[in-house]
This record gives C-alpha cells, sequence and structure tokens, in this order.
C-alpha cells in the first residue's frame, strides 16, 4: 500500500519551518506598538489593549474551528487560501483609517494565524512515524523562532518608519510565502471524499477526546507546561523590578535566551525518536522543576536567572515536541482535528498561566508564582499516571 509519504529535504524543512514562524509572527506584531497605535488612533491604552487581546483570542477560535478543515479539505488549497486571506487581513491593518476597522483587520490576522497549525499536521502526515521526531522540533522551531523575533522586527521598523510601516513589509512578506508555498510544497496526495459537512466535522472533535487517552494526555500535559513558562513570563518583570531594578526592556531582552531552545528543538526532536514518548515527558517535568528550583533558590542572581530561564524553555520545548509526536501518530485520518485539540489545550493553558501568574504575584509575590508552577507540574505528573503515555510512537495510527 503506497502510504504517499515524501522525502523532506533539509531546505525544504528550513523552508517549512520558516513558513510556520512567518504566518505566526502575524499575530505578534501589535505587542511593541500599542502606544504607537494609541497615539496614532487617540483612542485610551485600554481600548488598543483589548485589540491585542481579541487577535489572540480569534487565534484561539481559529485552532478550534478552522484547523480541523485540514482532514476534510485539500491541505495544500487550503493553506494557500489562509495565506491569501492574511495577505489581506495584514493590508486591511496598514491601511486602517481608525481603530475600529484596525480591530476587525487584528481579529482576522488571528484567525487566518491558524496557517502555521496546518502545515504542522500535513508535513506530519506526510512523514513516516519514525522519521517525525526532528522534522516536527523543526517546525516547532520555526513557531517559536517567529513568535521571538516578531516583536522586535515590529519594534525597530515602527520606531523608525511608523506601525503602518510593520503591516505593509508583513504583508509583502506574506505574498511572497504564499508564492513559493505554491511552488515548493506538494500537493495533498489525499483522495478526499468527506462524509462530513462542516458542523458533522466539529462534532467529531468530542468524539476524538474519548476515543483517544494518549490525546487527552497530551493535552493536559501541554496545557500544564506552557502554563508553568507563562506563569514566568508573565511575572518576570516585576521580579526584575522588584529584585534589581530593571524595567520592562530588560525582561524583553530576556526573550532572546529563547534562542538556546529553538536551536535544540532539532535535537530534542531526534532524542522523541530515539527514547519512549514516556521518559521524554519525564524529562520535560524534571526540566521544569529544575527552573523553579533555580527561580526559587537563585532570584538575587541575575546570571543563575538566566540560566534558570533556558532550562524552562528547554523544558516547553521537550513537552510541546514529544506531544506533537504524540498526537501525530494517532492517526493520519484526524492528524488535523488532533492537532486542533492539542494546540487549543496548550495556548488555554498559557492563558491561564498568565493570569493565575499575575495574580499570585500580586498576593504573595514570587514564593506564590512558585507555588502556582508546583501545583501545575503537580496536575501533569498525576495526567500522566492517569490518562496514560504511550511507551513507543507509532501503537494506534490508522492508515488514512
Amino acid at each position: 500500500m503506497n502510504d504517499n509519504y515524501v522525502e523532506f529535504s533539509r531546505p525544504k524543512v528550513v523552508f517549512l519551518a520558516a513558513s510556520v514562524g512567518i504566518i505566526v509572527a502575524s499575530m505578534f506584531y501589535i505587542q511593541p506598538i500599542e502606544e504607537l497605535l494609541t497615539t496614532s488612533f487617540r483612542v485610551a491604552p485600554s481600548a488598543v489593549a483589548v485589540i491585542a487581546m481579541l487577535t489572540q483570542a480569534s487565534y484561539a477560535v481559529g485552532l478550534l474551528l478552522v484547523v480541523p478543515l485540514g482532514d476534510a479539505y485539500n491541505r495544500y488549497r487550503f493553506l494557500q487560501l489562509m495565506e491569501g486571506l492574511s495577505v489581506l487581513s495584514l493590508l486591511l491593518a496598514a491601511c486602517a483609517p481608525n481603530a475600529v476597522v484596525f480591530g476587525i483587520a487584528a481579529v482576522a490576522i488571528g484567525l487566518t494565524s491558524v496557517g502555521g497549525q496546518i502545515i504542522i499536521p500535513y508535513v506530519a502526515y506526510l512523514t513516516p512515524i519514525k522519521k517525525q521526531g526532528p522534522i516536527l522540533g523543526a517546525m516547532i522551531s520555526g513557531m517559536l523562532t517567529g513568535i521571538l523575533f516578531a516583536r522586535t522586527f515590529s519594534g525597530v521598523i515602527a520606531a523608525r518608519w511608523g506601525w503602518q510601516v510593520v503591516y505593509f513589509l508583513a504583508a509583502a512578506l506574506n505574498l511572497v510565502l504564499l508564492v513559493l508555498i505554491h511552488y515548493w510544497v506538494p500537493d495533498d496526495p489525499r483522495r478526499l471524499n468527506s462524509r462530513f459537512s462542516y458542523p458533522q466535522l466539529l462534532r467529531t472533535l468530542p468524539r476524538l477526546i474519548r476515543e483517544y487517552p494518549y490525546l487527552r494526555g497530551a493535552a493536559v500535559n501541554g496545557f500544564c507546561m506552557f502554563g508553568i513558562a507563562n506563569l514566568f513570563w508573565a511575572t518576570l518583570s516585576f521580579l526584575l523590578a522588584d529584585r534589581f531594578g530593571y524595567g520592562s526592556a530588560v525582561a524583553g531582552s530576556m526573550g532572546l535566551l529563547g534562542v538556546v531552545a529553538i536551536i535544540a528543538a532539532p535535537t530534542i526532536g531526534r532524542l522523541v525518536d530515539r527514547y519512549s514518548p514516556r521518559d521524554n515527558i519525564k524529562c520535560s517535568w524534571w526540566l521544569g522543576v529544575g527552573a523553579y528550583v533555580i527561580f526559587g533558590v537563585f532570584t538575587g542572581n541575575l546570571w543563575l536567572l538566566m540560566l534558570g530561564i533556558v532550562v524552562l524553555d528547554l523544558s516547553t520545548q521537550f513537552s510541546q515536541v514529544t506531544n506533537q509526536a504524540i498526537i501525530q501518530s494517532l492517526s493520519r485520518k484526524t492528524n488535523s482535528r488532533n492537532n486542533s485539540i492539542f494546540m487549543f489545550s496548550y495556548f488555554l493553558g498559557g492563558a491561564l498561566g498568565t493570569v493565575i501568574g499575575i495574580n499570585a504575584w500580586a498576593s504573595f509575590h514570587w514564593w506564590g508564582v512558585t507555588v502556582a508552577a508546583a501545583v501545575f507540574l503537580l496536575i501533569a505528573v498525576l495526567n500522566y499516571y492517569w490518562q496514560g503515555v504511550p511507551r513507543q510512537l507509532g501503537r494506534r495510527v490508522h492508515k488514512g
């Protein structure tokens, strides 16, 4: 039986990873320019904050309502459609005459930024299970690189030429990407004769959650591990101001330490292929524990604090790459929907971690944040023994 597997060359893997990064970056251009938008549109800072929040919220909605369509429609064409809509959304943001129009554009940008989550299950579908680890690691690296550098790109360009230029350049970049995707991404080899309408497709999501305990386990683990990461990042600026007297600029520059985890992601992917998913999930726990031990004991030492950030980022990477490998091995027919469920849970955990972190700091300062992280980690451990983690990948693959 022809499984439609594709041998991806190294340049093509790099291109696909960069595509994921470029697409997801569109969501984060707004963060460094909120003050400029406030002045430009003559609105209160709270109004711009709501627009930024709506961008993230629409992305979450897209994960749940748009990404599942990859299981029913040609992913090659679907990806190009989303990229085309992304270009139009970015152009609308660049030309927005007021905050209302910009807000509509921001919602559209969030919805169309899920294109990266179309690429990941598509690449996984085209790759044999035993070779997925490094490629999935590269895709996650691309996503994190896009998030990391989007803020720097936006801040530098907006300061020199204005915020509108940020979105014009982003639209141009995504237009070039659309052309390259058309010529360099393989067509979807599936013979699609979907028996599901769109509402029926969405109604299968609860069934998939019930059917696959490993999907439930990965979703909860991702929720917890991204939650403890956001607990830290949401409160880092408070910690630096309290212990060292530093401002938000230093807190932002700390994010560049994430480059270490980005570089390590393909290596982590190879470890995911070589060792049991159970061992890799446990490794993500212990790295998370180690990071918070460093944060709790050595908060007065900036160099050790930076070391803890690297360890925490590695913990997040181990969890993310391992969980992606698990869910992509469950079923080739439903991997877009599986990815949708996992990523929605993942970002939900991040959002909850942010809210809990800020409130924990306000009430109990750093020890409150540390205790909250311990609770998240405890839930992750209990989930491991309750839902289970496969001993090896590929045990329950349904060809499709």
